[in-house]
């Protein structure tokens, strides 16, 4: 019996099999069942075999002998070979994965961060084959977390979601992380599980051990919405449905069960129609009750020290500008907790948050944590593991907040925080609320207030002042060190990148928050703030995200990157060298997970232990040393150009000028900087 090949005719009466593919390296007269035996038959290929295989391949081939291939070669090969030609499904009419990529396409989404898998391979097929791989553009994505954080910085960079792909059971495990950063950063992804739902028909093995009756049960808590959609115009509606509600404020991930049965089923007209693909239309937000805002405006205008706290407020330039308008009719400081940029650091208005000590009325807008806002908890590292709470305001202050987040919380994942409790609460888009609030204020505002008002503002101009000769003053101690201290590193960056139109796509790693406190940010795009639920790896594939979205707008973006945290998804350099995203990534490498040093190193203090921090021992399990990583190593072995370990102060800004320029000529670029913990 003769062995098939891939095209389905006996190997060894195929003429075709000693024609030379044009890809493949040319071994003229040599038949692939003789190549194959005379080569793999022992099990390996010496150099000196191989060789004179080439140079005299017809008296290497012999005479066709049986395959002598094991078993796990055979597989092997089927596996990387072409695919036997299965023929076409005649009169099957349109696949209904290609409907799918209409309906993904009527949404305008520009890009899908994925890893691949058998799941979902339908509409992969359809996505680049039909859909032309346009509008969504397939990315290649080495984990399926890295692929939901590309998503959420690049929302944050542009304003418009992206969609992913994730396998089954395992594949929604690995994105989990991302979804809920998303969910805690309240930003918009769409995510897309293939699944084999029926039991009669889903292949066994690998495909069972991967599917779920419910595999949005694992994100369920952390997500706006999901659905299981069990036809293709149920499909078009969840699809729609999904995004509509996603990009809602709050906005928030969402996720679809997609069964790989529906994918190949074809399209089934309905008396002789197509599924209709709905119309998307956008949601208003939420505005705040009328009362409520001309209350919050009287509160406001009769108060001798108000202050504006700001957390996830400005959801675009606009809300920037109309928070900017508000504090100057009030000359109110605003503490900008920095999930966003709010409002400008050059603005004299800006406060650091020790300015809420003497308000008589603080209104909060999109916080994620009105409670620590206005009390402190001190870890003392009592016995009972309990810490200490003070309040950090006066006891008649008066609490205002506007919080779409009170529309859409959850009971199990605490990401809610403490309960505070506030004297005018509505449950509302702040930024949607600002313009009704600022005619409320303008309205209550009494001219014999004004003059008040304004020296409340002068009073503000000469704060502002000795605030920023403080932090300037206190960033040069340790200038020449090295390590480099982490206000050098920032600095030197920023003197890099500061003619360009730039955007700090990240700033992971604890860098004493020297980018708000020294960098002059203005434009909203200029700060896309933290993960949102503080998990570890969000930083580089958020960064490669913003970076995508900039590339388009023509933007520089820079990211301060922590260690730890890219190696949590270090496969993502990768996908940037693949696919030309331009990002300066500037590593803040100080060698440990420096919060976790402190946190042992204190507790042994309280319990009175000698800690021993020469040497491999101290601190166990904090260390990222010994070996050293040699990120810039990392970085080169993936397609970027990259440079270190960099020590010496003085060297930093040349580098620096290197990287930018590589990264201006469209090329991703990353410098391995020893730095200080902190």
């Amino acid at each position: 019996m003769t062995e098939p090949t891939h095209s389905g005719q006996p190997a060894d009466s195929s003429p075709a099999e000693n024609q030379t593919h044009p890809n493949s390296l040319a071994l003229p007269q040599l038949a692939r069942r003789g190549f194959l035996s005379g080569v793999l038959a022992s099990g390996a290929v010496a150099a000196g075999t191989a060789a004179s295989l080439v140079s005299n391949p017809v008296q290497a081939a012999g005479p066709a002998k049986p395959s002598v291939l094991p078993p796990s070669a055979k597989g092997a090969l089927a596996e990387t070979g072409v695919p036997p030609d299965l023929g076409h499904a005649p009169g099957a009419g349109m696949p209904g994965s290609d409907f799918m990529v209409d309906v993904i396409k009527s949404l305008d989404i520009k890009y899908l961060p994925s890893n691949c898998a058998s799941s979902f391979r339908a509409l992969h097929e359809s996505l680049i084959d039909y859909g032309g791989n346009t509008k969504p553009e397939f990315l290649t994505c080495m984990h399926e977390e890295s692929a939901v954080a590309m998503g959420h910085g690049y929302f944050k960079a542009c304003g418009k979601p992206l969609l992913t792909l994730c396998h089954g059971t395992v594949g929604l495990q690995h994105a989990s992380m991302a979804i809920y950063n998303a969910w805690c950063d309240r930003v918009p992804v769409i995510v897309v599980g293939g699944n084999d739902l029926d039991a009669a028909y889903r292949p066994p093995g690998v495909p069972t051990f991967h599917a779920a009756q419910d595999i949005n049960a694992m994100v369920r808590d952390y997500t706006k919405w999901d659905d299981t959609p069990v036809s293709l115009q149920h499909f078009s509606q969840s699809f729609v449905r999904a995004y509509k509600i996603a990009m809602t404020p709050p906005y928030g991930p969402v996720a679809i069960s997609l069964d790989a049965a529906l994918q190949m089923a074809p399209v089934h007209l309905h008396e002789g129609k197509m599924p209709y693909i709905p119309k998307y239309i956008p949601t208003s937000p939420p505005q705040g009750d009328s009362g409520a805002v001309k209350e919050a405006a009287k509160m406001l205008v009769q108060a001798n020290n108000p202050v504006i706290v700001v957390d996830r407020a400005a959801r675009t330039p606009e809300g920037v500008a109309l928070l900017v308008q508000l504090a100057e009719l009030l000359q109110a400081k605003v503490i900008d907790q920095g999930s966003r940029m709010n409002f400008p650091k050059t603005h004299y208005l800006s406060a650091p948050a020790t300015a809420i000590a003497n308000a008589d009325v603080i209104i909060g807008m999109e916080l994620s944590d009105f409670w620590a806002t206005v009390n402190a908890y001190t870890d003392n590292n009592s016995n009972d593991g309990h810490g200490t709470n003070a309040s950090r305001i006066k006891p008649q202050t008066k609490l205002i907040s506007i919080n779409s987040v009170d529309l859409n919380t959850k009971s199990n994942y605490q990401d809610f925080q403490r309960f505070q409790v506030v004297d005018v609460q509505m449950a509302a888009d702040a930024q949607t609320t600002l313009p009704s609030l600022i005619e409320a204020v303008r309205s209550a505002l009494p001219n014999d207030k004004k003059d008040a008002i304004a020296k409340r503002g002068e009073l503000q101009r000469k704060t502002y002042e000795e605030d920023r000769i403080r932090t300037r003053t206190a960033a040069a101690l340790g200038w020449n060190e090295s390590p480099i201290s982490t206000a050098r590193l920032v600095m030197e960056t920023f003197a890099a990148v500061k003619n360009e139109d730039w955007a700090l796509v990240a700033s992971e790693g604890n860098v004493s928050n020297w980018p708000v406190r020294l960098w002059p940010m203005e434009k909203h795009h200029q700060w896309l703030g933290r993960s949102g639920g503080y998990g570890v790896g969000y930083g580089a594939p958020a960064s490669v995200g913003a970076a995508l979205a900039n590339r388009d707008l023509g933007r520089f973006s820079v990211s301060i990157q922590s260690d730890g945290d890219l190696m949590f998804a270090p496969g993502v350099l990768w996908t940037a060298a693949k696919h030309k995203i331009p990002l300066l990534s500037v590593m803040h490498n100080n060698r440990g997970y420096h919060q976790e040093v402190m946190h042992i190193q204190r507790l042994a203090n309280f319990r009175n232990r000698k800690v021993n921090l020469d040497g491999d021992m101290g601190p166990v399990g904090t260390s990222i040393e010994n070996p050293d990583i040699q990120y810039h190593e990392l970085a080169k072995s993936m397609g970027w150009w990259a440079k270190g370990p960099i020590k010496d102060p003085a060297q930093l800004a040349s580098a620096l000028k290197e990287a930018v320029a590589v990264v201006k000529s469209g090329h991703p670029a990353l410098l391995n900087v020893w730095t200080q913990p902190r």
